[in-house]
């Protein structure tokens, strides 16, 4: 598959940040939800997501062509600019959040303490959030996707865990432990019949805060090891084999060295970054991204992020073309 540049025009796929307001709808175009939890901090997470959707879409390519759709990313400013979308009434089926900095309670981003990353914030967003939750939930398709920081809202809003600090951040390649309900899941059973003991997968971590589960009527999927009550990866909702409401607490948008390599480079070459930031991450290509890791690290997102969101995306393309 060509890579392809997210700023870039195509047949097949648009994006567009909603910050100086959001496009209307448009009969021609299927809107995906991307809710940006960055708070403005460089990082590559989010346009690797959106990477991933212009990916999915590129798979029904040739139909969505045949029809002149298209399959469009909006990048809604969560935290910063107070924006969301609309609750799933039509125009969103399908929401995708991102990872970002700070304490998991907005209340307690200071902008002093060290947790906080130096956030500053008003809670002002969060009630809307978790009320667009409740809506995503209680819909009979819509699907949502959280990664990271947007996990970790998710767990609050449910109620299925609570944020504890660490003692020192999680970074790099580490290891979690699939939970004995992955393999009674449709999908993730799949998932544990290509791991070497059925039970242990790599991820590529970067979080500060631990999940401790607390229940909350979800299905815990994996966690950080056999010994811990710190989930990694949870089930709110399932559609067909695949689920529909779900969250992980690492970063499956983070692929491999080429999808990591060529989003770092389109950031510096529309000066979102400095030349410093580019070389630090690039630096993690080359000292962790590599052989066996980089293998696992695919395999992870595979089961994680990609083969859910194109099933989501195709469902919604599917859903159009009729």
């Amino acid at each position: 598959m060509t890579r392809r540049d997210i700023h870039g025009t195509h047949d097949f796929f648009e994006y567009v940040r909603t910050d100086d307001g959001v496009p209307l709808a448009d009969p021609k175009k299927i809107d995906v939800a991307v809710l940006d939890m960055n708070h403005s901090w460089p990082n590559v997470g989010h346009d690797s997501l959106v990477h991933a959707v212009l990916e999915a879409a590129e798979q029904s390519r040739d139909r969505l062509v045949a029809k002149e759709l298209k399959v469009r990313a909006l990048s809604y400013d969560v935290r910063r600019r107070f924006m969301l979308p609309d609750a799933p009434n039509g125009r969103f089926g399908l929401y995708i959040g991102t990872g970002g900095p700070g304490h998991l309670d907005p209340r307690r981003n200071d902008g002093v303490s060290e947790f906080s990353q130096g956030i500053y914030e008003d809670d002002d967003w969060e009630a809307p959030l978790f009320e667009l939750f409740d809506r995503i939930l209680a819909h009979d398709s819509a699907a949502l996707i959280g990664v990271c920081h947007s996990f970790g809202l998710m767990c609050r809003w449910s109620g299925a865990a609570h944020p504890e600090l660490r003692e020192e951040k999680s970074t790099g390649i580490q290891v979690n432990v699939l939970s004995p309900a992955a393999y009674d899941h449709p999908w993730f059973a799949k998932f544990a019949n290509e791991l070497a003991d059925r039970k242990h997968f790599r991820v590529v971590d970067n979080r500060l805060f631990d999940l401790v589960f607390d229940g909350g009527g979800i299905t815990p999927i994996a966690f950080e090891n056999e010994a811990s009550g710190t989930v990694t990866m949870a089930e709110f909702a399932r559609a067909s084999e695949m689920p529909r409401v779900f969250g992980v607490n690492h970063h499956p948008e983070i692929i491999d060295r080429d999808h990591l390599l060529g989003v770092l480079e389109e950031k510096r070459a529309l000066g979102e970054v400095s030349d410093d930031w580019y070389r630090e991450r690039t630096h993690t290509l080359e000292n962790e991204m590599v052989g066996e890791n980089e293998a696992q690290s695919r395999l992870t997102s595979h089961y994680t992020l990609l083969a859910p969101l194109r099933f989501h995306i195709e469902r919604l393309v599917e859903g159009r073309l009729l």
